[in-house]
């Protein structure tokens, strides 16, 4: 049976009452703001570090804001803890330590919780990594972006190659071998070959996980007022292929749009964000969602965006809005379609609290485009879907979206390659801001 049709029959049978909202796996996200510098294409919450780091009333606000959300996860437990930012490496092991401390002696941290931290090759002292291991970090993402040095120096970057292999070599030593490679393509000026030549060098270095981006021009940044010569859409398209195929052959799985594993080396904070997963959302700027299924409801949190009203405000004093049933089909979506694994219809209404038949009429007409097909658990985008998401999404937008609401990741294009979705997430991998 043609795809639509089990679709279309599946809408027909399905039941039309409104299934129990389950309370999903429990994140937690720390947002660190400052860098050394901010790279011209950035449109994050981050800002460049102006004279000394404000450290310690920095770490004791984060603990003053985990002690004053804790109260609405009580009794569940995190099974991830990821340290994004800006660059969470210009704090020290001993700060990143008494987060965490604050963090297991507010919340239900799993023993097994995989702690990730961002780090800038040109941003970490030597030796660092051991400590910030015996600090509890489990993996680090590190943001490398490239390996010309003409394509670091357009981007902006503080770093080199060198001290990006470097990194890798004291992150072996230390023992943090499940570590992220964040790469971008389509950079200024550079052709197949290059990307090609950046994926190869980032596979020398033995990581466990990339993430491969396509340098997009956003609003408000530099980029956007001043474009560099970018590859048009077809030489974009060419360099993601075959980058894909080179990870292909050296045995990473392509998981989610834009992130590629070893077996069983899928970042789990970030499955949890595509799986519609809950996530506390502390330090500033920080987003959280979290599902009270008792009362029926999926609420998303943001906080003070800028450092020094972060800094000022009181624990807890963050902005809250529930998401209402008609945004959820696309919120939940919004996340799902990134994964190549699709989704089911009972992960869909578990999640939401919604019958699979809300989104049965949708899903018929995008497989009937050939944007969505049937997989092993459930449905997910074809690969031409995968190439444009957008077309996908708009599908299960609500039809009056209310105004000023925003989502954990907005939509814009990237040029017709398959990341035609850009979280918004920190430059290296999925950290909610």
């Amino acid at each position: 049976m043609p795809v639509s049709a089990a679709l279309s029959d599946a809408g027909s049978i399905l039941p039309q009452f409104m299934p129990p909202l389950l309370a999903p796996p429990l994140s937690l996200y720390v947002h660190f703001p400052w860098c050394v510098r901010k790279c011209p294409y950035c449109d994050f919450n981050s800002y460049t570090l102006q004279g000394e780091l404000a450290a310690e009333p920095y770490v004791a606000r984060l603990a003053r804001d985990l002690e004053a959300q804790a109260t609405e996860v009580a009794g569940r437990t995190v099974i991830s803890v990821f340290f994004g930012g800006g660059t969470p490496s210009l704090f020290s092991p001993a700060c990143v330590a008494r987060v965490l401390a604050a963090a297991r002696r507010h919340l239900s941290i799993a023993a097994d919780a995989e702690v990730t931290l961002e780090a800038n090759p040109g941003a970490i002292e030597r030796g660092a990594f051991q400590e910030y291991r015996m600090a509890g970090v489990t993996r680090v993402s590190l943001g490398a972006q490239s390996f010309a040095p003409e394509a670091l120096a357009a981007l902006g970057r503080i770093h080199s190659a060198d001290e990006t292999r470097r990194a890798a070599e004291e992150l072996h030593a230390a023992g943090l071998t499940n570590f992220n490679l964040d790469l971008m393509y389509a950079l200024p000026g550079q052709d197949r070959a290059g990307a090609a030549r950046d994926v190869e060098q980032a596979l020398s270095l033995a990581p466990a996980h990339l993430s491969h981006y396509q340098l997009t021009l956003e609003p408000g940044t530099p980029f956007a007022a001043h474009p560099p010569p970018l590859p048009d859409e077809d030489e974009a398209e060419a360099q993601l292929e075959d980058c894909a195929s080179l990870l292909a052959a050296a045995g990473f799985g392509h998981y989610e749009v834009s992130a590629y594993a070893r077996s069983g080396r899928q970042c789990r904070h970030n499955l949890n964000y595509w799986t519609f997963g809950d996530y506390l959302g502390v330090g500033a700027g920080a987003h959280g969602k979290l599902t009270f299924p008792a009362r029926a409801e999926i609420v998303r949190t943001v906080q003070p965006r800028e450092p020094r009203r972060y800094l000022a405000a009181a624990p807890g004093e963050l902005t809250r809005r529930t998401v209402s049933a008609d945004e959820l089909p696309f919120e939940f979506m919004l996340n799902a379609l990134r994964l190549t694994a699709g989704f089911s219809l009972e992960e869909f209404a578990a999640r939401t609290g919604l019958a699979g038949a809300t989104i049965a009429a949708p899903l018929a007409r995008l497989a009937a485009r050939g944007l969505l097909e049937r997989t092993a658990g459930g449905y997910g985008a074809s690969e031409l879907g995968l190439r444009f998401l957008n077309d996908l999404l708009v599908e299960f937008m609500p039809e009056s979206p209310a105004a000023g609401r925003s989502s954990a990741v907005s939509i814009v294009r990237a040029g017709g390659a398959r990341d035609s979705l850009r979280p918004l997430f920190t430059g290296a991998e999925g950290a909610v801001e």
